[in-house]
C-alpha cells in the first residue's frame, strides 16, 4: 500500500496534507525516515511512526451507532448535522458511510461502515435481510389489520408490500405499541404500510438489522465498535 493512502485511510488528513507530513520527515517505517508519498509499506508487517507514535492501521471499520431523531443519515449536507457528525474526529474515516437509511426522526440502530462489500449484502433486495422496527401508532390495531400488514398491503404508490411479521405489544384506545419485522427498504416503508391501513405512526426506532442488535447500553447519539463476533455475524460466518 502506498504511504500517502495509508495515512490519510487512518485520519492524517487529505491526500495532499498527508504528503507535506511525510516530506516533513516525521514518518518512519521500521526507524528509517520516509519522504515520498508513493513509497509502498505492508501495514501487517512494517512498523510505522508518525511523531514518534506507532500506527495501528485497519482497512475496514464498523460502528454501531443509536441514531436520535433530528439527524439524517449521510456523510454531508449543507443544512442538517449528519450521523458522520456525531463520530469523533479520530473515527471520521474517509469512506465511511451508514448503511442504508433511517429517517430524520426515526431512531435507533445504525451501522456504519466503510465496507462497501458488507452494505451491498446488507442492502441488496435479494438478500431479504430482516430489519425489526418498534413503533407507536395512534389508535388501536385490530386482526385484521394485523393479518394484512403480515400478508402485504398496498402502498400510495401501487406497490405490495413482502409478507412481514407484526407483534402487537400493547394494544390502546388511543396509541398502541408493535414490533414490525421488515424484509425490504422501500422509503418511509414503514409509515407508509400503516399509513395503508389508516395508523400514522407517530415513534420509530430500528432495534435489529439482520443478527445485529441495538446495543441496550448505548444512548441515543452514542456508537461503538461492533465486537468482531457481531463482524462475523453481519458476514454470515
Amino acid at each position: 500500500m502506498r504511504m500517502d493512502k495509508l495515512l490519510a485511510n487512518v485520519g492524517f488528513g487529505t491526500r495532499k496534507e498527508v504528503k507535506q507530513l511525510i516530506k516533513s520527515g516525521v514518518v518512519l517505517v521500521n526507524n528509517e525516515i520516509v519522504k515520498e508519498g508513493k513509497s509502498h509499506v505492508d501495514p501487517e508487517k512494517d512498523t510505522i511512526t508518525v511523531h514518534g507514535e506507532q500506527i495501528v492501521y485497519k482497512e475496514f471499520y464498523y460502528f454501531m451507532m443509536n441514531k436520535p431523531a433530528g439527524v439524517i443519515s449521510a456523510t454531508e449536507d449543507m443544512k442538517d448535522e449528519t450521523v458522520i457528525d456525531l463520530l469523533y474526529i479520530e473515527d471520521q474515516r474517509p469512506n465511511i458511510f451508514p448503511v442504508g437509511r433511517l429517517d430524520k426522526d426515526t431512531e435507533g440502530l445504525l451501522l456504519l461502515t466503510n465496507d462497501g462489500q458488507l452494505a451491498h449484502q446488507l442492502l441488496s433486495p435479494k438478500k431479504h435481510v430482516p430489519k425489526t422496527y418498534f413503533v407507536v401508532i395512534d389508535g388501536s390495531i385490530c386482526e385484521e389489520e394485523r393479518h394484512a400488514i403480515e400478508t402485504g398491503v398496498q402502498l400510495d404508490d401501487g406497490y405490495v408490500t413482502k409478507p412481514a411479521k407484526l407483534k402487537v405489544i400493547k394494544n390502546g384506545e388511543i396509541r398502541s405499541e408493535v414490533e414490525l419485522t421488515i424484509t425490504e427498504g422501500k422509503y418511509h416503508q414503514v409509515k407508509r404500510m400503516f399509513q395503508a391501513i389508516g395508523r400514522t405512526v407517530v415513534y420509530l426506532k430500528r432495534m435489529t438489522m439482520g443478527p445485529l442488535k441495538l446495543d441496550e447500553d448505548l444512548a441515543l447519539g452514542e456508537y461503538r465498535e461492533l465486537t468482531e463476533e457481531e463482524i462475523q455475524l453481519l458476514k454470515g460466518k
